[in-house]
């Protein structure tokens, strides 16, 4: 049997496997942990506090520094209220494409890492191969910050990283980071015809989005000139605001969903010390000044370290030679990348299928894609 359909096997079976991000990915784990012992890696299964989630690290050869690690995640979106033409959680193949959820985002790298597993243990004599598989990383990348833990405390960690995400098998050594923010205002309900008697918490709401906005502005200065982004500056988007009960009813309550771009981690700071400044000594001095109660609350969905792009990137250099690719280009989408760059680990992002595919009703990968895939790995023997 070719790699190509043996590939085509595993990706069928990790399909099969619906591990939606609100469900467990046990399964999988078990699946991906039995083939890589049978195969002779050492395999750490690593469970978050309920268990009902895992990641695995497993290494090929000697346990040293120097290693290069393969990372993807084994969670996908979920499909429910998207119109597929066929089972999501059944591979269906036509036309040389491959479809099912996850099969871009982000089994098909994993498929291609397993089917190619001897060749990685003959490459692993020269330094360690290790895979890092990951849950959660659709919803704030959970997984990948227990593993970073982990790595953090060991004596020995990988020294670069290919994280598989779908990018046509192209080089991308940079995004941004991804922060996400839930503020709730509490302020005091009374009637609609003397607002002056209660506390707004819609208004105060819209004067923070208000501050955002302003900061949006300020951030666009801010770009370095030698930014490689799309746009080059930190964005800040406005997703969701609820509040109040009736037309004459002090709002008594109000909820606002947003999110940051940031480019870099300064920018990052920025914006978080002055909503702090101006929450804490404009915002809730007024509010209390009327009701000893209000209040303004931030809880952190989740904030995921950018992809910085630097000069000197072994892991970029190596995918180069892999692939013989000379251009680098940087995604509009975060990924797990930054969190190993984070620990000293050198991290590119390059793997097989379209992102444009990915979230998507129908998405696919391209057979051809997972046949580039497997020729990169296949040279890792060579280098």
């Amino acid at each position: 049997m070719s790699d190509l359909n043996r590939c085509r096997d595993i990706l069928g079976d990790l399909i099969g496997m619906p591990t939606v991000s609100s469900q467990r990915n046990l399964p999988m784990i078990d699946y991906l942990a039995e083939r890589l012992e049978d195969s002779g890696a050492v395999v750490e299964v690593h469970k978050n506090e309920s268990g009902d989630k895992a990641n695995i690290f497993a290494t090929l050869g000697d346990d040293r520094d120097g290693g290069l690690m393969l990372s993807g995640h084994t969670d996908v979106v979920p499909v429910a209220d998207q119109r597929w033409d066929t089972d999501p959680f059944k591979m269906h193949e036509n036309e040389g494409r491959l479809y099912g959820r996850g099969t871009c985002d982000m089994k098909g790298f994993i498929a291609a890492c397993l089917t190619k597993i001897d060749t990685l243990k003959a490459a692993a004599r020269a330094r360690p191969i290790h895979f890092a598989f990951t849950h959660d990383e659709e919803v704030g990348c959970l997984g990948a910050q227990r593993l970073v833990e982990v790595l953090k405390a060991r004596k020995t960690k990988p020294a670069l990283a290919i994280i598989g995400e779908p990018t046509m098998m192209q080089i991308m050594d940079g995004h941004k980071g991804c922060c996400e923010y839930t503020v709730s205002f509490t302020g005091a309900e009374g009637h609609g015809s003397a607002p002056e008697r209660g506390v707004n918490a819609v208004e105060y709401a819209a004067r923070y989005i208000a501050r955002l906005l302003q900061l949006r502005e300020a951030l666009i200065a801010r770009a370095p000139a030698e930014a490689r982004f799309d746009p080059a500056h930190t964005t800040i988007n406005i997703g969701r605001l609820v509040g109040g009960q009736a037309h004459n009813i002090i709002a008594g309550t109000a909820v606002l969903d947003w999110e940051m771009r940031p480019i870099n981690r300064s920018d990052m700071e920025f914006v978080k010390s002055d909503l702090a400044a101006f929450t804490g000594d404009v915002l809730l001095p007024e509010m209390r000044r009327v009701a000893a109660h209000a209040d303004i609350s931030t809880e952190i969905i989740g904030e995921v370290a950018g992809l910085t792009p630097m000069d000197e990137n072994a892991a970029r250099d190596l995918v180069q030679t892999l692939t013989g690719a000379n251009s680098v280009s940087t995604v509009p989408f975060g990924t797990e990348a930054g969190l190993f760059q984070g620990i000293g680990m050198d991290a590119v992002i390059c793997g097989p299928g379209s992102i444009e595919q990915a979230h998507k009703p129908n998405e696919f990968i391209a057979l051809e894609q997972l046949d580039q895939c497997l020729t990169m790995l296949d040279r890792l023997g060579t280098v």
